[in-house]
């Protein structure tokens, strides 16, 4: 399949033709052009559609439900796909577009070269059949001239009439005509022979060779046109895992749906606590307008006592049972009250016990930049030259004051949140029951109130067993480096843990008034905070062996161990090069170097 052979009288056509393939290069490289336009705008318009329906601020209470956080997945999955139409795109036009408009432009410029080729080589040939026609055309004349001068010869010699010199003149004139004649015949046969072998060489060599240069190019214009469809899909494969986790994650959160769930959602949100009111009672007419009267006096207050909530000692007004089914807002505090007293018992509960979750974990992020402190100061109370152990105790301090005032909320809040788990278990007690506090059903509500207080509130390192909550929140800021308590607040827990309830107001006014001396002593001497530092039992993380023998530098910090010792491990290293560790006979605790022990942790450790 040649083009020179089989197409040598078609030059015209292909030349049309390349040109042809060329534009069709051009049309395709539009076509993935636009396509990629197609793919930003689609990715675009997914992507504004996803933040139109992202959730706004005032509706994040409503994003609770699990059909509602599944339509917030699905949005996250739709971005997601969205990044990788715009990915698409991006590759298209960088593997493609870019590459297709190279290529059409090579293409035009090697077409333009081998055209002119073609046509230097078509004017070539066309020079060697117009010298051959012209060489044909002169010795046609010659040869009619050197007819007409033999004519003319013949006839003078015919006539007798002519003298001997005009006889001679035309033999010579014929004589020359006859030599002009054999001259221009072989120049005419000179001429034939080059052009009839140019026009072999044209045919055979010159414009073969054109026409395989231009079918090498439409060929390898087809070739590309092949590679760039193939680089297109496979473009697009590349993102299909992607696209299909996508999907996959919409799949799965459409199936996290659950209606039974977000039933009990909605009953948590809205539960109000509140009881239904108490029937009508009969009341006997005495007359006409007096029924009327006490009708309405009777139903007005009917209805005061159903919308009214016990609150402190005080009676509030509220917008009535039907307001649960109304805005969110109609439930939530309005004038921003600390207690939440301005909410119905059950929503009120909520909030304080994620204030009280959220105030415990404060208290143990600063615990824990407490304890940092005191490594550090233990290090640099070690070896000086690592820095100096002063620079630290104002830290310290302000932590400690910290420490002392988010307590102080989290006992405040505590109070609170029993006072509402009273008002929501047990039926409203007397006024003076409430004040007084030596009701026996009042202290069993609050200790068994105070106890699921203490087990929500034991995630954090702030908790301190059980009985930690048992005095309304007293004692449950009582087991940090800085309460102060010491061995008090040990034998409490160990009381309430025995279960002896029938101390307990005792025992939370005494750790009230404990906790009073101890603010005002704090600041003549802070050092006694953590001279009477208590923890609970920390379980171990794991053991170790003693690479080296240790000595304790006599700070209190830090413990003595021996080479080839095996301790417990109950912290590990945060980063300052030490990990705490336990005896495991003498239960003595202390700090080691990280870099002398192996340490090894348990399984379960690390699954939690």
């Amino acid at each position: 399949m040649n083009w020179g052979v089989e197409l040598w009288d078609q030059y015209d056509n292909l030349a049309a033709h390349t040109h042809k393939g060329i534009e069709f290069l051009d049309k395709y490289g539009n076509f993935v052009k636009e396509r990629c336009a197609i793919e930003l705008e689609y990715a675009g318009k997914l992507r504004r559609l996803v933040k139109n329906y992202q959730p706004k601020r005032k509706e994040e209470d409503e994003y609770q439900y699990t059909a509602c956080k599944a339509f917030r997945q699905l949005l996250q999955e739709l971005g997601d796909f969205a990044g990788q139409r715009e990915v698409v795109a991006e590759n298209l036009q960088s593997n493609v577009v870019r590459e297709l408009h190279l290529l059409a432009k090579e293409l035009r410029e090697e077409r333009k070269q081998h055209l002119n080729e073609g046509a230097k080589q078509m004017a070539v040939l066309s020079t060697a059949v117009g010298a051959l026609e012209r060489a044909r055309r002169s010795y046609e004349r010659a040869a009619r001239e050197s007819e007409r001068a033999l004519d003319a010869f013949q006839k003078a010699d015919a006539d007798f009439n002519l003298s001997r010199a005009e006889v001679e003149k035309q033999k010579t004139n014929m004589k020359l005509r006859s030599q002009a004649c054999e001259d221009a015949k072989q120049e005419y046969m000179d001429q034939l022979r080059k052009t009839n072998e140019a026009q072999r060489q044209h045919y055979e060599q010159r414009l073969p060779h054109v026409f395989k240069q231009l079918q090498d190019l439409d060929e390898k214009r087809i070739k590309n046109i092949k590679n760039f469809m193939l680089s297109s899909v496979d473009v697009e494969r590349k993102v299909f895992p992607i696209i299909m986790q996508c999907l996959d994650g919409m799949e799965q959160a459409a199936k996290s749906i659950n209606e039974k769930e977000d039933t009990q959602l909605v009953i948590e949100r809205y539960k109000s606590g509140f009881v239904p009111p108490d029937d009508f009672r009969f009341e006997p007419a005495t007359g006409a307008d007096a029924t009327d009267s006490a009708a309405t006096t009777h139903t007005h207050n009917h209805l005061t006592a159903a919308r009214g909530t016990v609150s402190g000692n005080r009676i509030k007004k509220r917008g009535g049972l039907l307001s649960i089914f109304s805005s969110n807002k109609n439930n939530m505090s309005v004038d921003g009250k600390e207690d939440y007293s301005d909410l119905p018992p059950n929503q009120r509960k909520k909030k304080l016990q994620g204030k009280v979750q959220e105030l415990t974990k404060q208290v143990g992020q600063v615990q824990a930049s407490m304890e940092g402190l005191m490594k550090m100061k233990g290090v640099y109370e070690t070896n000086p030259t690592l820095g100096d152990p002063m620079t630290v105790e104002g830290q310290l301090n302000e932590c400690c004051d910290k420490v002392k005032k988010l307590r102080a909320q989290l006992r405040k809040y505590e109070e609170l949140l029993v006072e509402a788990n009273n008002q929501v278990c047990a039926p409203p007690l007397h006024p003076t029951a409430r004040t007084n506090g030596s009701a026996p059903t009042q202290a069993t509500s609050i200790g068994s109130n105070s106890e699921s207080l203490s087990r929500s509130a034991s995630e954090s390192s702030v908790s301190t067993g059980a009985g930690a909550g048992a005095g309304g929140g007293g004692r449950a800021a009582g087991g940090s480096p800085e309460s102060g308590l010491g061995g008090e607040l040990a034998a409490a827990h160990a009381d309430h843990t025995n279960g002896d309830h029938d101390d307990h107001n005792h025992d939370h006014d005494h750790d009230h008034d404990h906790d009073h001396d101890h603010d005002q002593d704090h600041d003549q001497d802070h050092e006694s905070d953590f001279d009477y530092y208590y923890e609970p039992d920390l379980q171990p993380l794991g053991y170790c062996k003693a690479l080296y023998a240790f000595e304790a530098n006599g700070t209190g910090s830090t413990m003595r161990m021996e080479c080839g010792e095996r301790l417990l491990v109950l912290e590990t290293d945060a980063g300052d090069g030490w990990t705490r560790v336990r005896r495991h006979h003498t239960r003595e605790e202390g700090f080691v170097p990280t870099t002398y022990i192996a340490t090894t942790l348990y399984a379960d450790a690390h699954a939690h």
